[in-house]
């Protein structure tokens, strides 16, 4: 290249180099502020109900078992159906124990037939002993009459000893004849104890052939035959045979079991007078099985265990419901929604607007200059569509509830206005309640009596 080309390639190279750098954007221009909706998080008066898994369980359960030994005659009941307090379930071959009633039938008339013997032996003794004490009184008065003579010289001196002779002979007569009343009496009275004797052998005899119609002592749903026609049956001990189970529907039981936390949390709440404890009010509860949407089931709180379990670190809790479609199932699993405080104004967002870094959430907040701000919160659960910010949020905080993934870290944002809209359902959970009012307490059925069912 020639010293005359070199200065004209340098002035055009300086040329293209400026016209390059003319052509390049302002900075500015190329981040434009990103564009989010901006809502105040919406106030609502709201109760967060706490969710525990629970198991149905019948109010009463019944294992029927035989009372007295023998063979099964028959059975009279249909597997798996309903069946009514009394209805007769089985027949215990009653011929051994119709003969045992029969022959206390006749022990009881045998010694009642003796008692009426010992009894007139008795009357005879009395009248035996009465007629020995009007002789003892003759012979004392002819004694006195043989006495006053003899004084006079009008009888001998022998004829007064004849006659204390006569009164000692009375007189001996007079104890031996009350002797034989007491033992008559004393053979009545055993004779009597006799006849109750038999009496309660006879008693015990109707009784045991009572047992051997084996009724169902509730109602309830009874479950299959454990043992058929034509088997040996042993009763009346700890190794009673089984015969078959039943267990009553309506009411039902919901067993659940609440963590150490939420016991505490429990106790405190009520010390505080902010919820009442449940061993003391029938508070609400809703059921809602694993198929069904919304909590269609409601009952009420009727026991807390005394102690906390050692091996689970639980404490046991139970409500009852009523189910007269039977459609609440013993066994069956279940969620169990009970109130976990007072009603309360809660702050609410859409969950959408909640994001996550590693385990801590938080939100956009937007402060002075459009510029955005993380605000750790602390959640709730999620009702009437939106969730339940506990802490963190203030109901005057603008909160960005869309177009959270353009915003960059220090770089202001141009907000938009939105609005935060709840969306209660029809079958949603209460957001007040009260505790049961004695009015609406569902009782449980006591157990039968031994004589109603057997």
């Amino acid at each position: 290249m020639t010293p005359a080309v070199r200065p004209v390639l340098a002035a055009l190279l300086a040329g293209i180099a400026l016209a390059a750098c003319s052509r390049q954007p302002p900075a500015a221009a190329a981040h434009p502020p990103a564009v989010v909706t901006v809502a105040k998080p919406l106030v609502k008066r709201i109760v967060e109900w706490d969710r525990y898994t629970g198991r149905l369980a019948a109010v009463e359960s019944v294992e029927v078992r035989a009372r007295v030994s023998g063979y099964l005659a028959s059975t009279h009941f249909s597997e798996g159906q309903e069946v009514e307090r009394g209805q007769v379930l089985a027949v215990i071959d009653p011929r051994p124990f119709q003969l045992a009633v029969d022959q206390a039938r006749a022990r009881v008339e045998e010694a009642r037939a003796e008692t009426r013997r010992v009894r007139a032996n008795v009357e005879q003794a009395e009248a035996a002993a009465r007629r020995s004490e009007a002789l003892a009184a003759l012979a004392t008065r002819q004694l006195e009459r043989a006495k006053t003579a003899a004084e006079t010289n009008a009888i001998a001196r022998e004829q007064v000893d004849v006659r204390e002779s006569e009164v000692v002979q009375a007189r001996a007569a007079v104890e031996s004849a009350r002797a034989a009343v007491a033992s008559a009496v004393a053979d009545a009275t055993h004779a009597e104890a006799a006849v109750t004797t038999a009496e309660a052998t006879l008693a015990i005899a109707e009784l045991d052939l009572s047992y051997t119609r084996v009724t169902a002592p509730i109602s309830g749903r009874i479950s299959r035959r454990f043992v058929t026609k034509g088997n040996l049956v042993e009763g009346g001990n700890v190794a009673s045979t089984l015969l078959t189970t039943i267990v009553s529907l309506d009411p039902i039981h919901v067993y659940f079991d609440a963590n150490e936390q939420a016991f505490l949390k429990y106790v405190r709440l009520a010390n505080a007078g902010r919820r009442r404890s449940s061993r003391e009010a029938k508070n609400p509860l809703f059921l809602q099985l694993v198929d069904e949407i919304g909590y269609p089931h409601r009952g009420h709180m009727d026991f807390v265990d005394n102690q906390v379990d050692a091996n689970t670190g639980t404490m046991r809790g139970r409500g009852i419901l009523r189910n007269p479609d039977g459609l609440l199932t013993p066994g069956l699993f279940a969620r169990v929604f009970i109130p976990g405080g007072e009603p309360r104004d809660a702050v609410m967002i859409p969950d959408e607007a909640v994001l996550a870094n590693q385990a801590q959430r938080f939100v956009y907040v937007i402060g002075a200059e459009n510029l955005p701000e993380i605000r750790p919160i602390e959640l709730g659960p999620i009702i009437d569509g939106l969730r339940v910010v506990r802490s963190g949020l203030a109901a005057e905080d603008r909160v960005v509830i869309a177009g959270t993934q353009w915003i960059r870290p220090g770089a202001p944002v141009a907000p938009q206005p939105g609005e935060i809209v709840a969306k209660p359902s029809a079958d949603a959970l209460p957001d007040h309640y009260e505790p049961v009012p004695e009015a609406e307490w569902i009782q449980a059925r006591p157990a039968a009596a031994p004589e109603e069912g057997r």
